[in-house]
This record gives structure tokens, sequence and C-alpha cells, in this order.
């Protein structure tokens, strides 16, 4: 999928795909963004991409008929942690 231009790379609810660049989110740009954003307080970026990790479980499970998808964990906070 080609880039939207001028759209921020944000999830789009509930698919959880970038609103951007149309993969899963957090998408790379996403990525690069938040850790900006959370220079100085990781454990908050980590407290955060949780709470979406769960959001974003419900809703694909609604989509999905009940399954809750197995790795998130990976795709929302594990590439956050530090290294």
């Amino acid at each position: 999928m080609v880039p939207r231009r001028g759209l921020p790379h944000l999830p789009s609810r509930p698919t959880w795909r970038c609103h951007s660049c149309g993969i899963a989110w957090p998408c790379s740009p996403a990525k690069l963004r938040l850790l900006g954003e959370y220079r100085e307080n990781r454990t908050g970026l980590i407290v955060h991409l949780s709470t979406l990790q769960a959001e974003a479980a419900d809703q694909l499970a609604e989509l999905d008929h009940g399954t809750r998808p197995a790795d998130l964990a990976v795709r929302f906070v594990d590439w956050a942690r530090a290294r």
C-alpha cells in the first residue's frame, strides 16, 4: 500500500492498521515517533503500549469471532523494552 501523504501514522480501529501506510500498527514510523515522545520515560511508553495492546486484543477478537491474537505482545510492547 502506498502511504497517504499528510496522514499521521496512527492506528485505525478496530483493524489496528496504520492510517497512513496500511501495515500493522505500530508501524516503523509510529515506533520512531513514540520513542521520541517517550524518550525520557520508557516506563510510560510501556504502560501506554500495554494499554493499547489490551484495547487492540478486544477489538481484534471481535473481528475474528472471539479469537484473541497471540502475537500482540511482540507487536505492541516487546520492541519498546530497553536493550
